[in-house]
C-alpha cells in the first residue's frame, strides 16, 4: 500500500491543501508541493524515498513489454533487427527489408529491358556515387530525419563507395541521431562504448545508451544490457530478464545464453520452453521467401568469395 499521487491533496512540506495547484515531484510522483521553495525545504526528508521510487518506476519502464515492432512498408512484415538485413533509403527516408530490395534488384537483372536500378518504395533511381548518396542523406537531415544521420554515420563507419572510413565523423553523426531520438543510434553508441570500438570503453555510457535503445525495442541493445548486468555487475537476475526478452524477440545469441543458463540450472524448464516458443514465433513472423532468398545469396557469396 503505497500512496498514489491521487491520495495526496496537500503539500508534503507545509501541509497546505492546494488541490489542483500542487505540483507532483517529477522523479517519483509520490508527493506534491506548492512550489520550488516547499520542494527544496522537504528535499532532505524525501530524498531516500524519492530515489527508491524513481528507480522502481525506471525498472517498470525498462522491463515492460517491448513497443510494437517496426514494419517494412512494402511487404508489411516486421523488419529484421540485424542491420545487414534492412536498408535505409535516403531518397524517401524509408527503412526497407533487404528481401524487398533484393526482389527489385533480381527483377531488374532478369529483365531484357534496360531498367535503371531504383528505390522499391519511391522509384527514384539509386545513388551510385558517394557524393550523390551523401547529398541525399543531407537533404533528409535538413528535415531532422534521425535515421538519415544514423545512416550517414554507418556509411562513414564502414567506409565504402569510394568513401574512406572516418570513425570520428561516424560517432558525431550517431550522437546527433541519438539526440533527435533514433533508438538504433542509441544502440550503436551503447555497443561502441561496451566493446571500446571507436570510443574509449565506458560501461556507464554503454548502459545509458543501451537502456534507452532497449526501451525503444532494440533487441541487440537489450542483449548487451544482459551482458552488462551479468558479467560486469553480477546482477544475475536482471541479466537473465534482459537476455530472456532478447531471446524471445528472436535474437540467436541471447537464445544460446538462455540454453546455457538452462543447462546450468539458472533457468527453469518452463521458462526455457516458453522462451523457445516465443523465439520461434518471432522468427516465423519475420520470415518470407524473399528474405530467405536474400540470405541464401549472401551465404553463397560468402562461401565463394575466395574463388
Amino acid at each position: 500500500g503505497m500512496m498514489s499521487t491521487a491520495d495526496i491533496s496537500q503539500c508534503a512540506a507545509c501541509g497546505n491543501k492546494g488541490g489542483d495547484d500542487l505540483k507532483a515531484c517529477a522523479a517519483c510522483k509520490l508527493v506534491k508541493y506548492c512550489n520550488v521553495t516547499c520542494q527544496k525545504a522537504h528535499r532532505s526528508n524525501h530524498k531516500k524515498e524519492c530515489k527508491r521510487r524513481a528507480a522502481e518506476l525506471f525498472d517498470e519502464a525498462l522491463f515492460q513489454q517491448p513497443p510494437p515492432k517496426e514494419y517494412c512498408p512494402i511487404c508489411f512484415l516486421p523488419l529484421p533487427f540485424i542491420t545487414e538485413y534492412k536498408i535505409y533509403q535516403p531518397c524517401c527516408g524509408k527503412v526497407l527489408c533487404r528481401g524487398c530490395v533484393h526482389a527489385v534488384e533480381a527483377e531488374i537483372n532478369n529483365s531484357l529491358r534496360n531498367i535503371q536500378p531504383h528505390c522499391p518504395f519511391c522509384r527514384i533511381p539509386i545513388c551510385t556515387s558517394n557524393e550523390a548518396l551523401t547529398e541525399q542523406c543531407k537533404k533528409r537531415m535538413e528535415t531532422n530525419d534521425a535515421e538519415a544521420f544514423l545512416s550517414l554515420g554507418c556509411h562513414y563507419h564502414e567506409g565504402g563507395m569510394g568513401s574512406p572510413q572516418d570513425l570520428e565523423k561516424a560517432t558525431g553523426l550517431w550522437l546527433q541521431a541519438a539526440e533527435i531520438g533514433s533508438i538504433h543510434a542509441h544502440a550503436r553508441l551503447g555497443r561502441a562504448y561496451y566493446i571500446g570500438e571507436i570510443v574509449e570503453k565506458d560501461m556507464k555510457k554503454a548502459e545509458h545508451y543501451c537502456e534507452r535503445a532497449a526501451m525503444g525495442g532494440n533487441v541487440i541493445a537489450r542483449h548487451y544490457l544482459g551482458l552488462l548486468e551479468g558479467i560486469h555487475k553480477s546482477n544475475h537476475n536482471r541479466a537473465k530478464k534482459h537476455i530472456m526478452i532478447a531471446a524471445r524477440a528472436g535474437y540467436d545469441n541471447s537464445l544460446k545464453m538462455i540454453r546455457d543458463m538452462f543447462t546450468a540450472g539458472h533457468v527453469t524448464k518452463e521458462e526455457y520452453e516458453e522462451t523457445l516458443r516465443a523465439n520461434k514465433d518471432s522468427l516465423d513472423e519475420m520470415k518470407s521467401d524473399q528474405r530467405d532468398r536474400t540470405r541464401a545469396v549472401d551465404i553463397f557469396l560468402k562461401n565463394n568469395s575466395s574463388l
